[in-house]
């Protein structure tokens, strides 16, 4: 219950003060262009690496993108950039309870 207060009053802040919400609600700002790059900001940390997947923890779940020839171009502590084919961009959920 307080969770979702809060997620309420972090919402509501974000629109009166006009803020973008992946600032109040520490959310994953993905930026893409075409298939080829994808720059994520606001990630909690790398979980796997391949030239053909990356995930990333999220404050609430992951990240996970599948493709083909990847290279991670940039990667600092809340962003990375990924070059590469992207052929799935993919939200994983965690519940409460752990489960997917």
């Amino acid at each position: 219950m307080a969770k979702k207060w809060g997620l309420r009053v972090r919402n509501w802040m974000a629109q009166k003060m006009d803020l973008p919400q992946d600032v109040m609600m520490d959310l994953p700002r993905i930026t893409m262009i075409g298939q080829i790059h994808i720059y994520i900001e606001n990630h909690r940390g790398l979980i796997t690496f391949t030239d053909k997947e990356l995930r990333l923890l999220l404050k609430q779940g992951q990240l996970q993108i599948r493709g083909k020839s990847f290279v991670i171009k940039t990667i600092l502590p809340e962003e990375i950039l990924l070059e590469g084919k992207i052929d799935q961009v993919l939200y994983i959920n965690e519940n409460p309870g752990g489960t997917k």
